[in-house]
């Protein structure tokens, strides 16, 4: 579960960034959040990540609470979330295989676990037969792919999809953004930022709006693929 208690926050330089943020994700959902450049999407989210630290105010993610997380246990809080970029990060030299088995590396996973997940997650997004190419060699859809199978390879309890489809042509975002419902379909949290106002109303679901550091609509909607079985269609968002 994702929790904001009273949240503000305010940068050194004096911007406040966040006002008085009450938001609650249970465990399962799938969730947009919508906004414009500087409405406070990216603080909300380097909050979730503990990249930041509330103001005023209480956040809790997957049972920790940030407020009070001690820096040694940073690592291990984010290792409950998988992070989506907008510009991949993959790393050059490495072949697909070898950027995902990085994230399972890093934490000191056996090497027989790495040999069993890896392929099995290049297999869930559709990469199989990618797995000894660079990234070079990937269209966009094929990376922004890559980078999901990273995301997804400590089975994380929350994806956090930080504008993941801005750098792909519109078809391949419509098939990046039904990849991550899949993947919440399997009972992963998933929360995707994004700008796109054409897939969120596509996809329908429960949407979360910030303007000028609030949350301004908070709602589920239908949306126009009839699978989300949201409860309304509107344009306020």
């Amino acid at each position: 579960m994702v929790e904001f208690k009273n949240v503000f926050y305010t940068y050194p330089n004096g911007q406040h960034a966040l006002h008085n943020v009450n938001l609650e994700i249970a465990d399962g959902e799938f969730v947009f959040v919508v906004g414009s450049n500087g409405a406070g999407k990216s603080t909300l989210i380097k909050l979730m990540l503990r990249e930041l630290t509330a103001t005023q105010g209480s956040v809790t993610v997957n049972g920790y609470n940030l407020s009070k997380l001690k820096q040694r246990k940073v690592p291990e809080f984010r290792r409950t979330i998988g992070v989506v970029f907008q510009d991949y990060r993959l790393i050059p030299e490495l072949t697909v295989y070898d950027n995902v088995a990085f994230a399972l590396r890093v934490t000191d996973a056996p090497k027989r676990y790495i040999r069993s997940r890896v392929p099995y997650v290049l297999s869930l997004v559709g990469l199989s037969h990618k797995a000894k190419s660079r990234p070079e060699d990937l269209s966009g859809g094929e990376q922004q792919r890559v980078a999901l199978a990273r995301a997804l390879v400590n089975d994380p309890e929350i994806i956090i999809a930080d504008e993941p489809t801005g750098n792909i042509d519109p078809q391949r975002s419509y098939e990046i953004v039904d990849l991550l419902h899949q993947i919440n379909n399997c009972g992963t949290t998933v929360l995707m930022v994004t700008h796109q106002h054409e897939l969120v109303k596509y996809f329908g679901g429960r949407i979360i709006n910030i303007n000028t550091g609030s949350i301004v609509f908070n709602e589920v909607i239908g949306g126009q693929d009839g699978a989300s079985g949201g409860q309304y269609e509107t344009d306020e968002f």
